[in-house]
């Protein structure tokens, strides 16, 4: 038995055989000179290649849910393909240099790539492999080259490789696969998140794994520990066996908690709310049994509304339409019904990247500190603008709330309320119908914030813990960055004083409190949480009868002792 110690990518355990995929075989681009004749020619042959691989994915897209990750994915992919910047720059270099277009559209790929891979930002590194991966499609194309087909993966296999495309783990989701073990990956690349949504136990960073792994031998992923082990003997295998089937049986008696109101053994009762991307999610949070929408993020509305118009890419003052997000938006709050939804305004920048030629955080040496979330809005306040007038026209159809991300200071409150007021009234104008008491309340996501929140909550219809850039601020830790990820800790006693300071002036000024991190969905944390008087939670859908079981064990009493006990 030999244990290999990675990253965790994606947590659970899985047992398969492995399938060491095929190397791919490095492209040999051709470089030679072409005539002027020759370069409308051979620029058909790229425009047909884009053409073939924009066929591929969309048929790829037809067996996934639009607005899924997956499909959101895809998407992105489809509007690469599309980028008539990125085209420009190619067709200009092509005519300028005259070599063949195997040669201009693979250094230009790799120019895009390494701005990306230079930014400084994990997050954008990850996006690297985004553009080598949809543009060597293409190239395969025009090479003629037939890369390994990756549904020749068996069902019930560990798939071991160096690293793995985007657009191959994106079909894996209507297979059966046991767990995935790569050398390279980042836990924020898309194949890492694509992991995780499919369910799949996910182990990256294990040196020279195919060399240390024998295709055919059953190995065990430990997703969770964030290791494999090779050649295990009985014992573990019958270990990890057992792992999967408790987990197994664990979900199924946490079915019974969908549909239960969520409350601790002496009564008390909670809000359990799902933080939702897309409209579809909504469906997933009802059946899981949410209370209502404790976050939607709107991030994924602009990402994909270039595609959904059929623009080209603009800038944020003219590129996103406001009759898209009202059907969105309205979407929602229809299926919810009386149950309250909490939209939150764009929280673009950073590591969030929306389809314009003008996002900063391409530029910025920065991106997570810089013009980010309701700078950027207000930065762009015709874009603002338009988002509230959508979330204003969508709240007569249900019990809608808005919520500001990243304030800091009482002035930029002050500004979004005096944009809003303004909002109404050109509504009252056109004589178009909308709530003027949809409660607009803030995220406490940064050290001022939370260190002011007295002076916030006056403004502040609610308040909503964000717990994740809350801990990044409050630590001066980049959770994307594996050198630093271990100082990151949302229990650290500052984090926790933050916490308990922004729920003490909430209760002060009488204004609702709710968390939406990460930490909301995890048993420690939401026992903790419930231990210092938080009883609103927003979390993933599927976390939603974890949380409402966890409660169910424990008193009010029992809960804030042993937060005092394992805290304070």
């Amino acid at each position: 038995m030999n244990v290999i110690l990675g990253t965790s990518a994606s947590g659970g355990i899985g047992v398969g055989k492995a399938f060491i995929l095929p190397e791919t075989k490095e492209r040999k681009i051709p470089k030679y000179k072409i005539s002027a004749d020759e370069a409308p020619i051979d620029w058909n042959r790229f425009e047909s290649a884009c053409k073939k691989t924009r066929e591929t994915i969309s048929k790829h897209l037809e067996s996934v849910q639009k607005d899924s990750v997956q499909g959101v994915l895809l998407e992105t992919y489809q509007l690469m393909l599309t980028d008539p910047v990125f085209m420009q720059e190619l067709h200009q270099s092509f005519l300028e240099k005259l070599y063949n277009i195997e040669y201009t559209l693979n250094e230009k790929a790799e120019e895009y790539a390494d701005k990306l891979r230079n930014s400084g930002n994990d997050y954008l590194a990850e996006r690297a492999q985004d553009i080598t991966d949809v543009f060597g499609n293409v190239l395969d194309t025009l090479l003629n080259y037939q890369p390994f087909d990756i549904t020749e993966v068996p069902d019930g296999a560990v798939i071991v490789a160096r690293a793995m495309k985007t657009s191959d783990t994106v079909i894996l989701s209507k297979r059966k696969i046991a767990g995935l073990a790569l050398t390279e990956g980042g836990i924020s690349s898309h194949v890492a998140i694509l992991a995780k949504s499919y369910g799949i136990p996910a182990v990256f960073a294990l040196n020279n794994i195919t060399s240390q792994v024998l295709n055919g031998e059953t190995i065990v992923v430990d997703g969770t520990l964030g290791e494999i082990i090779t050649q295990p003997d009985e014992a573990t295998l019958k270990e990890a066996n057992e792992k999967i089937a408790a987990e197994e049986r664990y979900l199924a008696t946490l079915k019974k908690f969908r549909d239960l109101p969520a409350k601790t053994q002496d009564g008390t009762l909670f809000k359990v709310y799902a933080n939702i991307g897309t409209p579809e999610e909504a469906q997933l949070a009802l059946e899981q049994g949410a209370d209502g929408i404790g976050l939607f993020r709107t991030e994924f509305l602009f990402m994909n509304e270039i595609k959904q118009q059929n623009r080209e890419v603009g800038s944020f003052s003219n590129s996103l339409s406001e009759e898209a997000q009202f059907e969105a938006y309205k979407q929602v709050l229809e299926l919810m019904g009386d149950k309250p939804v909490t939209i939150r305004t764009l929280d673009a920048g950073g590591d969030k990247l929306i389809a314009t030629n003008d996002m900063p955080s391409l530029t910025e040496k920065n991106p997570l500190m810089g013009l980010r979330a309701i700078r950027l809005s207000l930065f762009y306040p015709q874009m603002f603008r338009t988002q509230l007038r959508a979330l204003y026209r969508a709240s007569i159809y249900g019990n809608l709330k808005i919520m500001i991300p990243l304030i800091t200071d009482v002035s930029q409150v002050e500004t979004v309320l005096g944009i809003a007021r303004g909002v109404q009234l050109t509504l009252k104008e056109d004589n178009i119908p909308f709530n003027p008491d949809v409660p607009i309340g803030i995220m406490v996501e940064t050290a001022a914030a939370a260190i002011c929140s007295d002076c916030l909550a006056p403004h502040s219809a609610f308040f909503s813990l964000g717990t994740n850039d809350l801990t990044q601020y409050t630590l001066g830790v980049d959770r994307e960055n594996p050198n630093v990820a271990p100082l990151y800790n949302e229990y650290n006693l500052a984090v926790l004083r933050m916490i308990e300071l922004t729920i003490q002036n909430a209760k002060k000024f009488n204004i609702p409190v709710s968390v939406c991190g990460e930490m909301a969905g995890t048993k420690k944390s939401a026992i903790i949480l419930a231990g210092m008087g938080i009883r609103n939670l927003s979390m993933a859908p599927k976390q939603i009868p974890v949380i409402k079981e966890t409660l169910s064990q424990f008193s009010i009493e029992e809960l804030e002792t042993l937060t005092k006990r394992s805290v304070f």
